[in-house]
């Protein structure tokens, strides 16, 4: 397949720039893949759309305030942004500056582009393919962040972070540091919707995926097949395989809960059967690809040619995907990482035959 086959039109005005005061007071776009039938409602309608035999599987990932600003000892401004924890004191990073930075540069930091530097800096230890390798003398990488770190909002979203994002930018149940970019199927999820959907006795559990920034990475290659996978840490544990074991024995459906959660259990089902996994994943779902553990899913509105969109067309059809999109386009839908959501539920093929 081509990567011009997962386009579509957006009017730059429905990108959502801040999220809505409620959480749960987005739209629902509901698409049943099957039929192609497509129904609009309200995200606090969910409940309503689940069984009590149904299990909701959540990512627990937490979003470091991943975005520093600095000056080496030359003057020249630094953009950092943490990929991934190496422990406590060491990062894999992006940095972005006028010139290559070689080991042994340290970048000295501040609160924001325009401010001073301070004494709290990083120093380059070397390259680990396109990340560079970098050590925080005397403080832990999770303090300086906490300090000085801003949220990673989406290129996207086209205003600088605020106080606010710190915690909209973070779903009411992140438990696991470790994402520069939030999984944001979730954020629309907050105590009385948990209470509702308890009271139908709903049951759910959690996984981890840390999202890289790579999740923001073009599908540059035309043919599809030919596009590289970024790498992501996850953990699928023997409590989310024995919550959805036991969903399948009374009948009920996984409900993946962002494409990181499907990513997640999809990986830990690579071999056939469910099992606990820990490590990276590459896992590049694009149509033609066979589920072997989702029955259905709530996700956000994804990118343009984006792997995101790919991976729910896989789901529920690439033809009926599109169609909703261009649905939610006309009824002015909010899109993307602060936008309205979808629940989707497989097109026929989707599923691996049990």
């Amino acid at each position: 397949m081509q990567r011009s086959d997962f386009t579509y039109d957006l009017p730059e005005e429905l990108i959502a720039q801040r999220p809505l005061a409620d959480r749960a007071a987005s739209r629902l776009l509901c698409l049943d893949g099957a039929r192609g039938v497509i129904a609009h409602r309200q995200f606090r309608d969910l409940p309503s759309l689940l069984s009590p035999d149904d299990l909701l599987v959540f990512n627990n990932t937490r979003v470091l305030p991943a975005r520093l600003w600095g000056r080496k000892g030359t003057g020249g401004r630094v953009e950092v942004l943490v990929e991934r924890l190496r422990g406590d004191d060491e990062a894999l990073v992006h940095l972005r500056a006028s010139k290559p930075s070689a080991p042994g540069t340290v970048i000295y930091l501040a609160a924001d582009p325009d401010a001073e530097p301070g004494d709290e800096c990083l120093e380059v230890l070397g390259r680990e393919d396109d990340l560079y390798r970098v050590a925080a003398p005397g403080k832990p990488v999770t303090r300086l962040l906490a300090e000085l770190g801003h949220m990673p909002l989406p290129p996207y979203i086209e205003r600088a972070d605020d106080a606010a994002d710190r915690e909209r930018y973070q779903t009411v149940y992140a438990s696991r540091d470790g994402s520069v970019a939030a999984p944001t199927a979730g954020l629309h999820f907050d105590d009385a919707l948990f209470s509702a959907l308890a009271g139908r006795g709903i049951a759910r559990t959690e996984v981890t995926l840390h999202v890289g920034a790579g999740t923001f990475q073009p599908v540059r290659a035309d043919a599809i097949e030919d596009h590289v996978m970024h790498a992501e840490y996850l953990e699928v544990g023997e409590a989310a395989c024995a919550a959805i074991a036991a969903a399948r024995a009374r009948g009920g459906r996984v409900v993946a809960v962002g494409t990181t959660a499907v990513r997640s259990l999809e990986t830990a089902a690579a071999d056939g059967g469910l099992a606990p996994y820990r490590g990276d994943t590459r896992l590049f779902i694009y149509p033609g690809y066979r589920f072997r553990c989702v029955d259905a899913m709530v996700t956000n509105f994804h990118l343009p040619e984006s792997t995101l969109l790919m991976l729910v067309s896989a789901f529920a059809g690439r033809e009926a995907v599109l169609a909703a999109y261009e649905a939610a386009v006309a009824e002015r839908y909010r899109f993307f990482s602060y936008g309205d959501a979808m629940f989707l539920t497989p097109c026929a093929g989707a599923r691996e035959p049990a």
